[in-house]
């Protein structure tokens, strides 16, 4: 039991690296540049937010078009919650992380984040076990964005304009569209490749509630947040449950790509 809980730790851990630290030009494609992660944040929480309250669903839709036409579609939801006091609550399976799991098929895990006790938790709510580690602040979205821009020193150039205003899941929401180009043969590239990033930011909530990203290399990405309830949630959903066997671990370290923009 200890064995497999300990895998399927370092499975979730190497997962989340993978999502943090993706590599120079990564498609996101298995065996190529690695296990397919569907989302930018799976499960790690980027900075503390207080005062805003909520729970809803993030949906994750990925399409990806092979050469042949042929289409991969996948989808993954993660339930979010967040109380007043900023301690998060994410609850997905490995297979929406893009992570293995143990054993064979999906398994649920839930990450709770407690700036608060200044710790962080991974659940296995089929073994009943939780392993506890140091929490640690997470880069603001800004740092976030230019880190998922580094293309490993290539030739590129990046524009971003205002898309306005709107309501997306009865939240108001702000709009902008970020192009990155990266030049003909920065990466043995034929003709310019552009990917492209639509965000829309909710204030209210202190997050993006929509986002749509499109690379020719991997295809198009579509996250958003619903069925949205700005309740306060039940304490208990934040904690432990006392019958779970809790033991420590030192977050596995990853160190990131040679030359990556600092935070």
């Amino acid at each position: 039991m200890k064995m497999r809980s300990s895998f399927v730790f370092f499975l979730v851990a190497a997962a989340l690296a993978w999502a943090q630290n993706p590599p120079p030009g990564g498609h996101g494609r298995f065996g190529a540049a690695g296990p397919r992660i569907l989302g930018a944040e799976a499960g790690v929480p980027r900075r503390v937010v207080k005062g805003a309250p909520f729970s809803g669903d993030l949906i994750t839709e990925s399409t990806e078009t092979l050469a042949d036409g042929n289409r991969i579609r996948q989808t993954s939801t993660a339930h979010l919650v967040r109380d007043s006091e900023g301690r998060t609550r994410r609850e997905e399976s490995l297979a929406g992380l893009g992570a293995l799991a143990a054993g064979g098929g999906a398994q649920q895990v839930v990450f709770i984040y407690d700036p608060v006790a200044g710790a962080s938790y991974a659940l296995d709510p089929v073994h009943k076990t939780a392993n506890k580690s140091a929490w640690i602040a997470r880069p603001s979205a800004a740092a976030e964005a230019r880190r998922e821009m580094w293309a490993g020193g290539v030739d590129q150039s990046v524009k971003t304009e205002a898309l306005g205003a709107a309501t997306i899941e009865g939240l108001q929401a702000q709009g902008t569209r970020t192009t990155v180009t990266i030049a003909a043969g920065a990466i043995g590239n034929e003709a310019p490749i552009q990917v492209v990033t639509e965000r829309w930011y909710s204030a209210d909530l202190q997050m993006a509630i929509l986002t749509r990203r499109s690379d020719p290399r991997s295809g198009e990405t579509v996250t958003r947040l619903t069925n949205v309830s700005r309740s306060e949630p039940s304490p208990a959903l934040l904690q432990v449950p006392p019958d779970f066997k809790l033991t420590e671990h030192a977050a596995p370290h990853f160190r990131p790509p040679a030359g990556a923009a600092s935070q």
